[in-house]
């Protein structure tokens, strides 16, 4: 980490000290890498389960990293510094074995390019001669697909890694035992290939030819009850896109819709039984604070004993304010009951997948519903209090016809008819992608423009009725398909893109389409024919060299029943042989409640009513470290969390979406240290404040610490309105060491201008006193006449510098207090916020 990140945007990404964070040094290396931002990664199940599960072995450990954005990749490049990982701050080459998770396939050039800032080789062959270079493997739903990729991997994983990923650490181990551990790094790795190449799962492109006919057999996890999954997930600063714990239920998936690759290559269906589901719920919440757990898996609405086990959470968790979250809901599985469970502590999001806007098309992608169960969900959700809900479709679907997309529209409109006029609808289009394995394989996407022009009039009609809508890029649909259904041809595709400066392409503010057709001439490739060709069902396809598990046939007939528009049941109640041997879902799994006992009424108990009134408490906390890179959000959440995990009794606001009540003080700029910070908080019975103190600073991370706690009346004033003084020490460099003289300038004038937002602001009366002492800067700020003061904005008008020039300045907030008129001695003062004592008076 350099020495100030303040400038680059959300620079918590790259602080390594998150709460579960493990720093660990161990003989064999691993280096966990996600293709894309902090926040996304952070996010993913899979890369949390291996974390764990590599950190487990006791000779391995585990690090992350994640793609740096724009704007820090500048920084690294201009200073010729590599891409290190969070918790060691160790470079990628430096690693034994470096593991990318491929979720994504407009993610590809973001491989490359973190190699590449790493000082590693891009291409397998330049990595031969080992020279200290790691093995670089990959695994994920795009690995179903290794072409694309394969000269530039060493290694995929086929499959669900958790069993496969501590054979490979062993291999590693034994290979480095005999080779030596002083000459391992020299030796050549053609051996280690050729080992790694023999566990099963694991396709190794330069060993496991695609014209020999041997096919690379996924690896499949039998249960998931005995498959390890982490109780204390890390905990970020900053808010990511899955900001909550996120236990998977069950894997895989019956409904067989035949546009949805996940539902083929996780087959089998294996469930998690409620008994462990809770269990890890109860472990994950003590271990992070956390709000809302989310139950995830491609279908969470065909969890085979959902309801109960949702009541049972509520049961244990709505006291605590825990609420529960569900991914998109098949359109049969919402019904009352599950919609009052959900809402009973706090109205977590609602989306629902139609897919397509006719009963015939539906038919052809199997995913059938009546217009009945697509209404009664609709009122139920209405009904049950939300205000928004989230629709998704597809364009661009096999047979697609014009009274389809027009279909889309009719049922948006019914939407709102049927559940309130005045209900939020959120409309989300993406074109389809014909994806390896699925039994849409064979069929190209519809061309470039159609898709263009269907996208566009769905984006005026629904617009034009009122509805939000959001729409996936055409051009970036095009080259998903490209690369879900490319050969060994678009290597060079992506690496010609790469080299163009093409990063984070599914990305609107950074994709360049016109890069991309820009490599598409240069490599003699013609996008638009790749993404909308034909294959012959007949024909060796270049995926084939994976062995999903899935029959060929089996693909080939559901291909066939999609032309004729038939249906394929759910396979839970009969078996279509698809290749693969699924377990019964026993009736053992069942929970041990009464599944007619409604918990709609546990948001009345959650708040302890022991007391009629709460008491009100003044905390004062300091930030410093690496932490003054937070943002006043990310610290109110992270003490938000600790509070929970150090089981403070909070109270809660009333209504459907409770929060805690506790309200913090001025906000301190990004990169700025507070060494005197305050926030108040509300508490149902009393709590010793020494007590406080000790249980907050056990949970809480380095950097943020608990000073001390005081009761305050109810009455008293919040801090917004009480704090008006900040006391600042800034320490002197070379940046304004040539500047400091302007201070005394400043001080003789009466007025000193600047604009803001269009406004005149006089900055002079807001410096109360400025003082220095030897390498520091004491400054004392006011807010005055209601504007208030901005710290950031004054010193680079006091030392004409550029705002991001003084933001790397080393600055301490040291106090901060309010101003109190005292009638009874006849003199104003300022008072430090919980004790009342004055600080220093002035006229």
């Amino acid at each position: 980490m350099p020495v100030s990140i303040v400038n680059f945007q959300k620079p918590s990404r790259y602080i390594n000290s998150e709460l579960n964070s493990i720093h660990k040094d161990a003989p064999i290396k691993v280096a966990l890498c996600f293709p894309d931002t902090y926040e996304i990664g952070m996010s993913h199940i899979g890369l949390k389960i291996l974390y764990s599960i590599i950190n487990n072995i006791p000779y391995a450990s585990a690090e992350r990293v994640y793609a740096p954005w724009i704007d820090y990749e500048a920084f690294l490049r201009q200073k010729g510094l590599s891409l290190c990982s969070l918790e060691g701050n160790r470079p990628l080459r430096d690693f034994n074995i470096v593991g990318f998770s491929l979720q994504y396939e407009l993610s590809y050039t973001n491989v490359l390019n973190m190699l590449d800032l790493s000082g590693i080789p891009i291409r397998t062959e330049d990595r031969m001669v080992y020279r200290g270079y790691p093995i670089i493997i990959a695994g994920g739903p795009c690995a179903m697909n290794p072409l694309p990729l394969a000269p530039f991997i060493d290694a995929f994983v086929i499959g669900d890694g958790e069993e496969v990923i501590r054979e490979i650490v062993e291999l590693y181990k034994r290979w480095q035992d005999e080779v030596g551990i002083d000459s391992y790094r020299d030796m050549g790795k053609e051996n280690l290939l050729k080992a790694l190449s023999q566990v099963e799962g694991v396709y190794v492109p330069m060993v496991h030819s695609t014209d020999n006919g041997v096919r690379i057999k996924r690896r499949i996890v039998e249960s998931l009850d005995d498959a390890p999954f982490p109780e204390n997930p890390i905990v970020p600063y900053t808010s990511i896109v899955h900001d909550r714990i996120a236990i998977e239920i069950s894997r895989g998936c019956t409904r067989g819709c035949r546009f949805c690759q996940a539902g083929m290559i996780y087959r089998p269906l294996r469930q998690r039984s409620p008994e462990k589901i809770l269990a890890l719920a109860q472990k994950s919440i003590l271990n992070t604070g956390y709000e809302e757990v989310s139950f995830t898996s491609l279908s969470s609405g065909d969890y085979s004993c959902l309801l109960p086990l949702i009541r049972a959470f509520n049961r244990r968790f709505a006291k605590d304010n825990i609420a529960i979250s569900l991914p998109s809901l098949r359109i049969g599985a919402v019904n009352r009951d599950l919609a009052e469970e959900i809402k009973s502590v706090r109205k977590t999001g609602f989306t629902i997948a139609p897919e397509a806007g006719s009963k015939r098309l539906r038919k052809v992608i199997n995913k059938d519903f009546s217009e009945d169960e697509y209404f009664d969900a609709l009122r139920v959700i209405s009904s049950e209090g939300w205000k928004g809900i989230k629709l998704y479709f597809m364009i661009g679907l096999p047979t697609e016809e014009a009274r389809d997309i027009e279909g889309i529209i009719d049922m948006v409109e019914n939407a709102r008819k049927t559940a309130n006029r005045r209900i939020n609808i959120n409309v989300g289009i993406s074109p389809f992608v014909p994806k390896a394995h699925t039994p849409f394989q064979w069929l190209g996407q519809v061309s470039f423009e159609e898709l263009k022009m269907r996208q566009g009039f769905l984006k005026d009609a629904l617009q034009r009725k009122g509805f939000n809508f959001k729409g996936h890029m055409p051009e970036m649909s095009l080259l998903e398909a490209v690369f879900a259904r490319g050969d060994d041809k678009i290597a060079s595709l992506i690496e010609t893109a790469w080299g163009l400066g093409c990063r984070f392409d599914g990305w609107s503010e950074t994709f360049c389409f016109d890069k991309w057709l820009v490599a598409a001439e240069k490599t003699n490739l013609d996008l638009y024919s790749y993404a909308s060709r034909a294959l012959d069902v007949d024909s060796w396809l270049p995926w084939d060299i994976i062995d999903s598990g899935i029959r060929k046939e089996f693909l080939v007939a559901e291909y066939k029943k999609a032309l004729k528009g038939e249906i394929t049941l759910n396979c839970r109640n009969r078996c279509y042989d698809c290749g693969l041997t699924c377990k019964t879902i026993a009736s053992s799994q069942q929970l041990a409640v009464n599944s007619h006992e409604s918990t709609k009424d546990l948001r009345l108990m959650t708040q302890d009513s022991r007391l009629k009134k709460p008491i009100r408490l003044r905390v004062q906390f300091s930030k410093t470290e690496t932490l003054r890179y937070l943002s006043h959000l990310e610290v109110m959440t992270a003490i938000q969390r600790a509070m929970r995990r150090a089981k403070i009794p909070l109270v809660y606001t009333s209504g459907f979406h409770p929060h805690p009540k506790v309200s913090f003080g001025p906000a301190l700029p990004v990169g700025v240290e507070g060494l005197e910070e305050y926030f108040d908080m509300e508490v149902y019975d009393y709590i010793d404040t020494a007590d406080i103190v000790e249980r907050m600073n056990k949970t809480l991370p380095e950097g943020l610490r608990i000073i001390g706690v005081t009761t305050i009346k109810q009455g008293e004033l919040s801090l917004n309105n009480f704090i008006s003084c900040y006391k600042y020490e800034i320490t002197i460099n070379a940046e304004i060491q040539d500047s400091i003289f302007k201070i005394q300038d400043f001080l003789k004038n009466s007025v000193f201008f600047i604009k803001r937002d269009d406004k005149e602001i006089n900055l002079r009366p807001m410096v109360k006193d400025a003082v220095v002492e030897g390498e520091n800067l004491y400054l004392t700020l006011v807010d005055k006449g209601g504007v208030k003061v901005r710290l950031f904005e004054l010193l680079a008008a006091l030392f004409q510098k550029p705002v991001n020039e003084v933001q790397r300045l080393s600055v301490k907030r040291v106090n901060i207090c309010g101003f109190e008129w005292d009638v009874r001695q006849g003199v104003e003062g300022w008072l430090e916020p919980p004790s009342g004592e004055k600080l220093w008076l002035m006229r």
